[in-house]
C-alpha cells in the first residue's frame, strides 16, 4: 500500500512537470507562424529583387571649389555624377532574366534602369515591356549571372480567402532591401487609384487584394506571398489615408500578363480608349444616374472616339453584360480580342443609345 502511494506521488509530480515544459497551445502557434515566416523569406528572399534608376546629376561649380580655389585655378567645367534610386522592388519568373514590377515604378521611358539583388550585385535592364493595361510591367536582364536567377513559384488568388495569411517582401522606403512584413488577407476585389510617390505616377486598378501587411513606398513591385510562399499579388499601393491598409494586384492578372507576352513576345490587349470612373449604387442613388462607367476622357484616334463616344456619357453594359464595381470596364475589355466588334449600351443626356466599336491593341506605355 505504501509502495502505491508512492508511485501515486511520483506520477503527479511527472503529470506537473510536463505540464509546465509542455508549451502552450498559443506558443505553439507563435512558434508555428515564426517557422512558417523563416521558410517563406529562405525560400523566395533570393528572388525579391530592388529596382533603381540612374541619372545625372548635374555638378555645380562653386560646390565643388576647394579651401583653396582662390589661390590656385580650379577647372571651368566638371565631370557629372551618375545618382542611383533605389524606387522599387520586383521579383524573378525566369531564371533568364526576366522581372516583374509595377509599371508605374518604371513609367519613365527616358530613365536607365538597374536591378539589385538580395546579395547587393547589380545588374543592366535591357528591356521593359509595359501592360497598357494593368500596372504591370516585365524587366528583361541583358546580364544575368551564370546559371541564372532563381525564379518564385506562382499560387492562385482566385483562392485567396479573406482572413488568410499574407508575407510581404520589398525594398522598404527604397532603402532597405528584402524587409518583410505579415499581416492578412483584408479585403477582396476592392478598387483603388494606385501610383507612386517617386513617380508620381496614377491609374485606375480594379478587383484588387487589400492586406495589412505593411507596405511602405519602395514596396511597389515586390512580392505578397501565401504561408506556402508562393506569390499570390504585386504589392502596388497604400491608402495614405489609414494605417495598415495595403494592396497588390492579384497574380491571376500577372500569369495572364505573361502568357500574352510568352506568345507574343508584348503586351497585345484589347483597348477602347477611354478614361472613366465607377457609378457605384449609392452614387447612381444620389445623381440620378444608372450605374456603370462615366466616361471623363477620350483617347484621340482611339476605338472610342471613331464609334462616338463622348464625356459624360455612361456605359452601362457591353454586349449585353453590366458594367459594375464588381465587372468593371477594364475588367470586361481586358477579356476581350484585339479586332473583336463590341455593342455598348451608352446612357446620354437622359437617353439610353447603343453604340458599337471595333477594338484595336493597346498602344505601348
Amino acid at each position: 500500500m505504501r509502495n502505491l502511494g508512492i508511485l501515486l506521488i511520483i506520477l503527479i509530480g511527472a503529470l506537473f512537470l510536463l505540464q509546465q515544459t509542455t508549451p502552450s497551445r498559443e506558443t505553439q502557434k507563435i512558434i508555428t507562424e515564426q517557422s512558417v515566416v523563416i521558410d517563406v523569406v529562405k525560400k523566395v528572399g533570393q528572388s525579391v529583387v530592388t529596382v533603381g534608376a540612374e541619372q545625372t546629376v548635374e555638378n555645380s561649380r562653386s560646390l565643388r571649389l576647394s579651401p583653396f580655389g582662390f589661390f590656385f585655378e580650379e577647372p571651368d567645367s566638371l565631370p557629372d555624377d551618375q545618382k542611383e534610386d533605389y524606387i522599387g522592388s520586383g521579383f524573378v519568373v525566369d531564371k533568364s532574366g526576366l522581372i516583374v514590377t509595377n509599371k508605374h515604378v518604371v513609367s519613365n521611358s527616358g530613365l536607365k534602369y538597374i536591378i539589385v539583388d538580395s546579395k547587393g550585385n547589380k545588374y543592366n535592364v535591357g528591356n521593359i515591356y509595359r501592360d497598357p493595361l494593368n500596372d504591370v510591367a516585365i524587366l528583361k536582364v541583358s546580364n544575368p549571372p551564370t546559371g541564372g536567377f532563381t525564379s518564385v513559384e506562382f499560387g492562385d488568388s482566385d483562392k485567396l480567402e479573406v482572413g488568410q495569411f499574407a508575407i510581404a517582401i520589398g525594398t522598404a522606403l527604397g532603402e532597405f532591401r528584402n524587409t518583410v512584413t505579415t499581416g492578412v488577407i483584408s479585403g477582396l476585389g476592392r478598387g483603388i487609384s494606385a501610383g507612386s510617390v517617386y513617380q508620381g505616377f496614377v491609374e485606375r486598378l480594379d478587383n484588387v487584394i487589400q492586406t495589412d501587411a505593411a507596405i511602405n513606398p519602395g514596396n511597389s513591385g515586390g512580392p505578397l506571398l501565401n504561408s506556402s510562399g508562393q506569390v499570390v499579388g504585386i504589392n502596388t499601393a497604400i491608402a495614405s489615408a489609414g494605417q495598415n491598409i495595403g494592396f497588390a494586384i492579384p497574380i491571376s492578372i500577372v500569369k495572364e500578363s505573361l502568357k500574352n507576352f510568352n506568345s507574343t513576345g508584348q503586351f497585345n490587349r484589347a483597348f477602347l480608349g477611354v478614361s472613366y470612373v465607377m457609378i457605384s449604387r449609392r452614387a447612381s442613388t444620389l445623381n440620378e444616374l444608372p450605374q456603370g462607367a462615366y466616361v471623363r476622357g477620350i483617347t484621340e484616334g482611339s476605338p472610342a472616339q471613331k464609334a462616338g463616344l463622348a464625356p459624360e456619357d455612361v456605359i452601362t453594359k457591353i454586349d449585353g453584360g453590366a458594367v459594375s464595381e464588381e465587372n468593371s470596364l477594364a475588367v470586361i475589355i481586358n477579356k476581350k480580342k484585339v479586332g473583336q466588334e463590341v455593342t455598348l449600351t451608352v446612357f446620354r443626356n437622359d437617353k439610353t443609345i447603343e453604340i458599337k466599336a471595333t477594338l484595336t491593341a493597346a498602344p505601348n506605355q
